[in-house]
């Protein structure tokens, strides 16, 4: 939760994604925070849309894919040393890929009004 949190101050840093993660542990260990996530102002109605199964807005989708790719190749091109084993490079395209595929699968949101 607190990596979520600093995410909201730090570009590039998810915070959304983190903070569903954080109330799925939340909602298992500790309903004062999970209910803290839940009716955040900034990003619980997020939380609780992908929580409940309604999915994200199609208009999101782009942008998190946009941004994920930005960030993957950055990676790939110019923060991975040449000197990493191209493992490195290789499993990131791979988790970018498997991350794609997880967000085109998840259902468009209906009826949202942002």
């Amino acid at each position: 939760m607190i990596i979520g949190l600093i995410g909201i101050i730090i570009p590039g840093l998810p915070t959304t994604p983190l903070m569903i993660l954080a109330a799925a542990c939340f909602a298992k260990s500790s309903q004062k925070f999970y209910d803290w996530i839940i009716n955040n102002k900034l990003f619980g109605h997020h939380v609780k849309n992908y929580r409940e199964g309604k999915g994200i807005p199609k208009k999101s989708k782009p942008i998190i894919l946009s941004t994920l790719w930005i960030f993957v190749l950055f990676a790939v091109f110019v923060a991975i040393p040449t000197s990493a084993p191209p493992i490195s490079k290789i499993s990131t395209l791979i988790l970018a890929t498997i991350g794609t595929i997880f967000i085109l699968n998840i259902p468009n949101l209906q009826n949202q009004v942002d």
